[in-house]
């Protein structure tokens, strides 16, 4: 089944994003440009969340004005590459509240693996924004976002730096109601299941384990 997919195109978006493809780049440019780009990406995934006119009264005058309730925004770290992304989205929505899936792929079955689940209570008028850097085979995905809906949250958009056809159509034939952010879709997965160009282990390139 077809699913929206929002290919962020914009131009310091992408000149990020292909510093970070180098693999001569080090582990903190990789870092630092993650936490930027990332903050470009929450401008356009929050460009639809509503807003509450509010009273305030500037030097000249009292007015309505629109105020992003911040407290009904979940997001939702993928771990453990997905805290890159959450830093940089937290610079743009710092009032919002934090979850955390802990999945790590089998590396038989490619399936993923819950070790960590918590999010905030009361998760029926939340707009969660769930994020991973690589929609590979769309597995980890599927599995965070199965867990979040059983809670019931009001909305859920996945953000992704990258991903590929074949992520992209098992994510969405699981969840064509989900929303898809990235700032690429690459060519394919090889036969080890990374997205290809790509850019590497994002884990492991922002973590400086490998």
């Amino acid at each position: 089944m077809a699913g929206q997919v929002n290919v962020i195109g914009h131009p310091l978006v992408q000149h990020k994003l292909s510093l970070m493809r180098s693999k001569e780049t080090s582990t903190s440019t990789f870092r630092n440009l993650l936490r930027e780009i990332s903050m470009l990406l929450a401008y356009e995934v929050c460009r639809d969340l509503p807003t509450t006119p509010t009273e305030i009264e500037t030097p000249i005058a009292k007015t309505m004005a629109p105020v992003l309730d911040g407290k009904k925004i979940v997001l939702v770290s993928i771990l453990r590459a997905g805290s890159g992304i959450l830093d940089g989205m937290l610079e743009i929505l710092p009032s919002a509240r934090v979850g955390h899936i802990g999945l790590y792929r089998d590396p038989k079955t490619l399936d993923a693996v819950e070790y960590y689940y918590k999010v905030p209570e009361a998760m029926g008028d939340r707009d969660c924004i769930v994020m991973d850097p690589m929609l590979a085979t769309g597995n980890s995905a599927v599995a965070a976002v199965d867990r979040l809906k059983a809670s019931g949250p009001r909305s859920i958009k996945f953000v992704c730096l990258l991903t590929c056809p074949e992520g992209l159509r098992a994510f969405h034939s699981h969840h064509p109601d989900v929303p898809v952010f990235t700032a690429s879709i690459d060519e394919r997965l090889n036969e080890k299941s990374y997205i290809v160009p790509g850019l590497g282990d994002a884990g492991d390139r922002l973590f400086g384990t490998k």
